[in-house]
């Protein structure tokens, strides 16, 4: 996939997250004023219906008071006698004594004359006690009408009760009325709510998708630069076996047995540098590890060290270079595949060796840490840059060097030091100043023997 058309898709992508925003947005707003607007009516409405409510109950209760002032032969104004104390709850003055199954009844009678449809608790000051004894709560209900709760509640009044005390007023509360305001409709969840979590689910979304669209980008580069430096790599003995076959048909070494063999040699050598190449492809390109066996037993670090540093001096360090060695653990026995182990540390150091632009100054250290076996494989070469250093450890993938090929390769070498430093249950790290160096550490659990 090409830059300009993952940048495309990045754009309409944002686009439509912004139109998306922006519907939502005024979606919400257009919602919320019809909401606001609503609740506005219903107050009023609920105010209107509170008023009318208060009015009947007013009628009502002074109704009562009349019927009991006319009782008793008491002339006093019945103006002011009935307050309403709040919108569910009423005094009513008296001067007179006042029988509470008296007052039931009454309240009954102009409750239901007036249609107010509502339970209701009435009570009467006590002047001796200075309190105010509550009748039962009286439900209603259209079979029924007006009852009490229960026969055997507390406060239930009778023809029969003995009732000598003055009062001064009486109450009555309506338990099931409340007034509503515009803060009672506010919605328990707010329509902003849900417009965040949409927002947050498809940004997750979008940012899961553009990370596997640069993925799969980063995946066609890596393999791109792969085919095309097997390619290199390949062409190379091609081309030598291909030009001394030719020397060979045509020439005549009738008298030069010597040059014979030399271009035997040539086709011979390159022969086994391109079967070791493929056969090296095949083999790490299918490796992962469920399929991976490794043959473990106790093994001696130090000792693959020092066959490997010997190696080195041998043969890379015969021109120039330098190979520091500094075994310092005291336990160095892990229980590994020594074949893989001696692979993992040979290509650290070597490429090591091949990304050093002058004679390679390689150093090796071994310590102890806790249960594990630490090495680390420092060199002075020429560094790993910020951005490749998190991919050095993928499949086929290879610092990008434009056009140069001075180091051969398939970048396999790092991906397979990884999965073999894994199956030994171990931890690989690397740092890397670019231009200065790069250190690799790798940390193995030592053998429990």
């Amino acid at each position: 996939m090409k830059r300009k058309t993952i940048s495309t898709v990045i754009i309409l992508g944002v686009i439509s997250l912004i139109s998306i925003l922006i519907v939502q947005y005024f979606w919400i707003q257009t919602s919320i004023a019809t909401q606001e607007k609503t609740v506005e009516i219903q107050e009023k409405e609920d105010s209107l219906n509170m008023k009318q409510f208060s009015e009947l109950v007013h009628i009502s209760l002074r109704n009562v008071l009349q019927e009991i002032s006319t009782q008793t032969s008491d002339s006093s104004d019945l103006y002011g006698a009935v307050k309403q104390v709040r919108s569910n709850y009423f005094s009513v003055d008296i001067n007179e004594e006042l029988h509470p199954y008296y007052l039931e009844t009454l309240l009954k009678r102009e409750f239901y004359n007036q249609n107010i449809h509502q339970d209701f608790q009435y009570g009467i000051y006590d002047c001796f006690t200075d309190s105010i004894v509550f009748g039962n709560l009286i439900k209603f209900s259209k079979d029924s009408l007006y009852a009490p709760i229960s026969d055997s509640a507390k406060g239930i009044t009778s023809p029969k009760l003995q009732w000598k005390k003055d009062g001064h007023y009486f109450t009555v509360f309506f338990p099931n009325l409340s007034s509503k305001s515009l803060e009672a409709y506010e919605l328990s969840r707010s329509p902003w709510i849900f417009m965040f979590s949409i927002i947050f689910f498809v940004l997750i979304f979008f940012t899961f998708s553009i990370n596997v669209i640069f993925r799969q980008k980063r995946l066609s580069d890596i393999k791109t630069d792969f085919i095309n430096n097997m390619t290199h790599e390949l062409k190379t003995p091609i081309a030598t076996i291909s030009l001394s076959s030719d020397v060979l048909m045509k020439g005549d070494f009738t008298n030069d047995p010597e040059k014979l063999k030399r271009y035997a040699g040539i086709i011979y050598k390159e022969n086994k540098r391109l079967e070791h190449q493929v056969e090296q492809v095949l083999n790490v390109a299918k490796m992962d590890k469920e399929t991976i066996q490794l043959k473990k037993s106790d093994v001696n670090i130090h000792e693959i060290i020092s066959e490997i540093e010997e190696n080195f001096e041998f043969n890379q360090f015969a021109n120039g270079g330098k190979l520091k060695v500094n075994m310092d653990a005291e336990k160095f026995n892990v229980n590994g595949d020594s074949v893989h182990l001696t692979n993992v540390f040979y290509n650290l150091i070597d490429n090591a060796c091949k990304y050093s632009e002058n004679s390679p100054e390689i150093t090796v250290n071994t310590y102890n840490e806790k249960k594990k076996f630490i090495i680390t494989i420092s060199d002075k070469g020429i560094g790993i840059k910020r951005e490749n250093l998190a991919m050095i450890f993928d499949k086929f993938y290879r610092v990008p060097t434009g056009n140069l090929h001075n180091v051969k390769g398939f970048g396999l070498g790092l991906f397979y030091v990884k999965l073999i430093v894994e199956q030994h249950e171990g931890k690989i790290f690397v740092k890397s100043n670019f231009g200065k160096g790069t250190v690799f550490q790798i940390s193995i659990p030592l053998s429990k023997k």
